[in-house]
């Protein structure tokens, strides 16, 4: 158009491609983190991926090899999945989660750290104490809340805003 305004889609990513680069950047720090955190303290990569395995394989998980690697990495981008899709879909209802996102992502990476520490670890089959203390702790939360919160809300605020929809009123004849 001569006026300078146009009508293409909305500056941003689409909610999927958002999603999509949210997971792989919030997969790929947290488990980073943990293949330094726990490999400098003497924890195979190996053993890590099968950690996260052994939610759902039990004990089973750290005799099954690449198997269980494998389904472990596979796992753990798949919660990274979850954990960003959450964001993007709250932040579509809630304006401050989009407006605010070091704050909202901080707060939402602690409360995933929690949410994963005492609901998701309890209910599945690792077999991993849930508390955690010390450096542990403190080495959980910055990841949740530097490479988890903040990236996922980064991840809702690149992607597209909704459009508004067409009310009768903004229908004309």
């Amino acid at each position: 158009m001569l006026d300078g305004t146009t009508s293409g889609p909305p500056p941003g990513l689409s909610p999927a491609r958002a999603i999509l680069y949210g997971t792989a950047v919030v997969g790929t720090l947290d488990i980073l983190d943990a293949l330094i955190f726990f490999g400098l303290r003497g924890v195979a990569p190996a053993r890590i991926f099968q950690a996260i395995a052994s939610g759902l394989l039990g004990r089973d998980s750290f005799q099954a090899g690449a198997a269980s690697v494998a389904l472990g990495a596979f796992l753990q981008y798949f919660i990274s999945f979850g954990i960003v899709s959450i964001y993007m879909l709250a932040s579509r209802w809630l304006e401050p989660l989009r407006r605010h996102p070091v704050i909202c992502g901080a707060l939402y990476g602690i409360a995933a750290y929690f949410f994963m520490q005492r609901v998701v670890i309890p209910l599945s089959a690792a077999t991993v104490s849930p508390k955690t203390f010390g450096a542990v702790l403190i080495n959980g939360l910055f990841a949740h809340v530097f490479l988890v919160g903040i990236p996922s809300a980064l991840a809702a605020r690149a992607a597209r805003r909704p459009r508004p929809s067409a009310g009768p009123a903004a229908v004309t004849a």
